[in-house]
């Protein structure tokens, strides 16, 4: 069946579950995980208000409960168990709807489990199968029966499904799904599938759609986003080429003339997939931020070839310097695992050589996690839990001290700063982000939300900037 004609079916069962409500509904929902799970769940949330639903952060007066999951980490599973330890009452008082997607429910061992010790879950879908969320309510309501929609090939690209984003300011779109890398400590393509690349021109009038709705700012999302229609290139799979799109370089500069839009992001790249043209692209587009993300996983050449990451320090390292010397105002942040199996002291010590070398604006930093289905589960030799934790208290102490140094050349400083709303920490101040998506806190008037503005940096905190207004809105 053509994805146009599908999309069409489950705007049918949209209408039939809103005409079977009679009443408001209430949801909930929890996203665990990555960008693009967020972006999963606009679309559910999407889906759901079509059908006649209305968001709530009140566990207690939802009639349905979405739970959208994330495999990456050990923690994910155990929020979840918990979460649906608390339902388990809900369930039997008022018979509140209980549904649970994403990664976590392409491992068979997870969904076995709740099966068997959560019986009471209503539906449980794949990641290959969200499109089909609205088939899936309405037979649970209609039959009274739970549904299972998972399955285990490649999903489809299915445009058109509703969208509930969580800001007016900035948007994520998804520009590919699935990935082939298979990072030996990586669950993600066993859940996501092989990568797939969404059409130029659907990507191009979404965010056409989104100037016009306001959005300042976008964030381009794909598992390995910089390698955007590799794939169909290599294969011979058809695409049409639209507005000269035929790479993630050219994709880039044709969104960056796009009329209203300010700022262009994008994650997650992959090191051996930023050609010289990706390059070239980001220093001559005037919209891309000039933060990029540049996942580095670990520091030593054996223990990146044991992850099957595909390049070495020294290949990191300069590719580090090409882009510094070619990108005007460049700043990184990255991705590293403490722990992997096997990473001795002396391997661990090239990864903070590293950091030392780069200075990261940011580092998101994680604890090697055993994810069952992966070569890194069955490598005999996983380094012990007290030695992980110990580097990664090192590895901590070195990113904060450099976070203040990096900070510091930011005071005194103009920067335009992306005004996204009240401060988290105190409803007086406004908050926003710089271009290097340092977090900026401010005084200022409501009317500024959904503006990017100059700001005087008068000083640093750590993990955000103090401003002062100093300059024009845009």
């Amino acid at each position: 069946m053509k994805t146009e004609n599908e999309v069409k079916i489950q705007q049918e069962y949209m209408e039939k579950v809103k005409h079977m409500n009679d009443k408001s509904l209430k949801y909930t929902i929890v996203t665990m995980g990555c960008q693009l799970n967020e972006n999963d769940s606009e679309k559910l949330c999407g889906m759901l208000e079509k059908m006649g639903y209305s968001k709530t952060q009140n566990q207690q007066e939802a009639d349905l409960a979405l739970f959208n999951t994330c495999c990456v980490r050990e923690n994910a599973e155990d929020k979840l168990f918990g979460k649906l330890g608390e339902l388990k009452r809900l369930k039997e008082q008022k018979g509140i709807i209980i549904a649970i997607g994403g990664c976590m429910m392409q491992e068979k061992h997870i969904t076995n489990k709740i099966k068997e010790s959560y019986p009471f879950v209503d539906i449980l879908f794949g990641t290959h199968t969200l499109h089909k969320f609205p088939e899936d309510l309405y037979k649970v309501l209609q039959e009274k029966r739970k549904r299972e929609d998972i399955i285990d090939i490649d999903g489809k690209i299915y445009e058109g499904l509703p969208i509930k984003r969580n800001s007016n300011k900035k948007a994520s779109v998804t520009i590919m799904n699935g990935c082939n890398n298979f990072c030996s400590y990586c669950i993600v393509p066993y859940v996501r599938g092989r990568e797939r690349s969404r059409q130029p021109r659907d990507i191009i009038n979404e965010v056409k759609e989104l100037a016009m709705q306001g959005y300042q700012e976008i964030t381009l999302l794909g598992q390995n986003v910089n390698s955007y229609l590799k794939v169909e290139r290599q294969k011979g799979i058809p695409f049409e080429e639209y507005e000269g799109i035929h790479s993630f370089a050219t994709l880039l500069q044709a969104i960056n003339k796009i009329d209203g839009i300010q700022r262009i992001r994008f994650v997650s790249p992959h090191p051996k997939d930023f050609t010289e043209d990706v390059i070239e692209a980001i220093a001559k587009c005037n919209k891309v931020c000039k933060l990029v993300h540049l996942p580095l996983q670990s520091g030593n050449t054996k223990v990146l070839k044991e992850m099957n990451r595909k390049y070495t320090k020294e290949h990191y390292l300069a590719l580090v310097e090409k882009m510094k010397a070619t990108i005007p105002n460049l700043t990184l942040s990255t991705d590293i695992i403490v722990g992997f199996p096997g990473e001795t002291e002396e391997e661990f010590q090239d990864t903070l050589d590293v950091v030392k070398k780069v200075k990261f604006e940011q580092v998101y930093m994680f604890i090697y996690s055993r994810r069952v289905g992966t070569p890194g589960d069955k490598m005999e030799n996983q380094v012990p839990e007290e030695i992980k934790h110990k580097r990664f208290n090192q590895l901590k102490t070195l990113v904060e001290s450099q976070i203040e140094e990096n900070n510091q050349k930011y005071v005194g400083t103009i920067q335009k700063v992306l005004v996204e709303g009240e401060s988290k920490n105190n409803p007086n101040l406004l908050s926003g982000r710089t271009d290097s998506n340092k977090v900026v806190i401010f005084e200022g008037s409501k009317d500024l939300i959904g503006k990017i503005i100059e700001l005087k940096i008068i000083s640093q905190h750590m993990w955000y900037l103090k401003g002062e207004k100093d300059g024009k809105t845009k």
